[in-house]
């Protein structure tokens, strides 16, 4: 079984209305590539681009159910193909950094909101958003069959936690969106992510020159070692240039699903009675 993952690496324009435009042709160009999925870059309803004070901020936010995010329920049902639309959510007492999935028939698979924000007391950090407060997995319905799909959200990525524990749910792919610059050492978290935990994951940028990112959007398969290879192999099989664009990925699940079955890592070894102080205070 094999996924085409659509990369939405795509600059965003000044007003939710233009965003909602540009956000339905870039998924109508993923269909015609073949896309089974397509993912949008972090908090694409905003651009993250956002206020910092606690009135403006309630303005830029959005509804899970505004005509913005059932546009793309829609139009998942019209193209026949899943879509992870991120959003300024509105939510008390404030805002969260939020992905919603839809399956190919429009349906809400999940609503994920970033579990560890970025509040360094920074003026224009995350401080002024709400944590998300659980992960989630979905069987995905794939006109190619099914998938176990999840979701982090950027800096939801530096925490080995968050990839364990949708992968202890039982995610074989995880969607990730994100606004940063994809430099070596981000994109090795993302390897390692996938390698640790017998996982895929299919992460979409902003290009360059958006603010303080490059593009560098990625598809690492978690599949490190085949019989027929005396060595590893790369796990990265996709990544973007620095360009916007919406490009288009292969992720090979039949191949995923054997290395799972046959290798060792994720939770085959885990002694989780040892574990105790990683969820201590």
């Amino acid at each position: 079984m094999n996924l085409s993952i659509a990369f939405l690496q795509l600059l965003p324009e000044g007003s939710l209305e233009e965003n909602l435009k540009k956000g339905v042709k870039a998924c109508r160009q993923a269909k015609e590539k073949g896309a089974d999925i397509a993912i949008f870059p972090e908090m694409w309803s905003c651009g993250y681009n956002f206020p910092h004070d606690a009135d403006s901020i309630r303005e830029c936010a959005i509804s899970y159910d505004s005509l913005f995010v059932n546009r793309f329920s829609e139009l998942a049902a019209e193209l026949d193909m899943a879509i992870a639309i991120t959003l300024l959510e509105q939510h008390e007492p404030k805002p969260r950094n939020t992905v919603c999935l839809f399956d190919r028939h429009g349906h809400l698979q999940y609503r994920y909101s970033k579990v560890h924000i970025c509040d360094f007391g920074e003026p224009d950090d995350e401080g002024v958003l709400d944590a998300g407060d659980e992960f989630f997995v979905t069987v995905l319905d794939t006109k190619n069959g099914f998938v176990k799909v999840g979701s982090m959200i950027c800096y939801d990525r530096e925490f080995p936690e968050s990839a364990r524990i949708l992968m202890l749910k039982g995610a074989e792919l995880l969607l990730v969106p994100n606004a940063c610059p994809m430099e070596l050492n981000r994109l090795s978290q993302l390897r390692g992510r996938a390698y640790e935990n017998m996982l895929a994951i299919a992460t979409c940028n902003y290009p360059a020159p958006h603010p303080d990112c490059n593009g560098h959007s990625t598809l690492f398969d978690g599949v490190a070692y085949l019989p027929e290879l005396s060595g590893s192999r790369d796990t990265c099989v996709f990544e973007a240039p620095e360009e916007e664009g919406v490009y288009v990925a292969e992720l090979d699940l039949d191949m995923l699903r054997d290395y799972r079955h046959r290798e060792v890592w994720g939770h085959k070894h885990r002694r989780p009675e040892l574990y105790g102080i990683i969820a201590e205070e």
